[in-house]
């Protein structure tokens, strides 16, 4: 499978230059990738696993290819769910929720591969331009906030919480090239990783700008009995919570019996 990706991608690179040699005008450089598969089935006991990417500059510059100035970095981004982020304080000996912050559209993961330390592929300014890396993610609140002190608080607690449960990672190096145009890009998927469907995105830079852009889906799903069981609640939602009252009540009495007291 991983072999037919890379000569696909190898024939839409050759194709490419041909097209290029013969026409009028130059064609200018992109970039593909490809997935050996669209769909990507978890068990309940998944505990996180690489995900590999392979990709293929098109028409690129032979100097530049040369000199090792192209640069890629991949993005898998979860789908978008609006996020609440939550501050407790102290008040009377207890720790409980005193201010809360909810924003629109957070992607459920963000994880990031890239041929070389950030500061080496391109500056501050484009990674901004672009909303690229988890630092860059444009977060928008559901309702107004008047404190921009309190926004910016909150919005870096979102970021450093999704970064400590692995939502939020960066690797770098990740994006290794397997020849002069093709490359690989292996990228992280976190234990928890949410199902739906997910962007692959590809950035390629020549000499420290931005060139071209290039995106592809990819659906994660459970699989075994606990897809079977989501899809029964889906689908038949009466059904499933007079199970589910059942199931409870049959739990209560059973254990009424084992623990009654004689």
């Amino acid at each position: 499978m991983l072999l037919r990706v890379l000569l696909c991608l190898a024939l839409a690179t050759f194709a490419t230059r041909a097209s290029s040699q013969v026409g009028p005008e130059p064609v200018p450089e992109g970039i593909q990738i490809g997935l050996s598969t669209d769909t990507i089935y978890i068990t309940s006991d998944f505990s996180g696993e690489d995900l590999t990417i392979f990709g293929a500059l098109e028409n690129p510059n032979t100097q530049v290819l040369r000199q090792g100035r192209y640069d890629v970095v991949v993005v898998l981004e979860g789908p978008p769910r609006p996020t609440v982020v939550r501050k407790k304080t102290r008040v009377l000996g207890m720790w409980i929720n005193t201010e809360s912050v909810a924003f629109r559209d957070v992607p459920a993961s963000y994880s990031v591969a890239m041929t070389r330390p950030p500061q080496d592929i391109t500056d501050e300014a484009s990674y901004r331009q672009l909303a690229l890396r988890a630092a860059n993610i444009h977060l928008q609140p559901l309702a107004p906030v008047e404190n921009s002190t309190t926004l910016a608080e909150f919005s870096e607690a979102l970021r450093s919480r999704m970064a400590a449960t692995g939502m939020f990672s960066e690797r770098v190096g990740g994006v290794q090239f397997l020849s002069q145009s093709l490359f690989r890009a292996t990228l992280y998927l976190a234990p928890h990783v949410p199902v739906g469907t997910h962007r692959a995105r590809a950035f390629l830079f020549k000499n420290g700008a931005f060139v071209k852009e290039t995106s592809t889906h990819l659906t994660i799903r459970k699989a075994g009995l606990e897809q079977r069981l989501y899809e029964f609640a889906q689908e038949n939602g009466l059904a499933y919570g007079v199970l589910a009252v059942l199931l409870a009540i049959l739990t209560g009495w059973l254990g009424s019996i084992v623990f009654r007291r004689s």
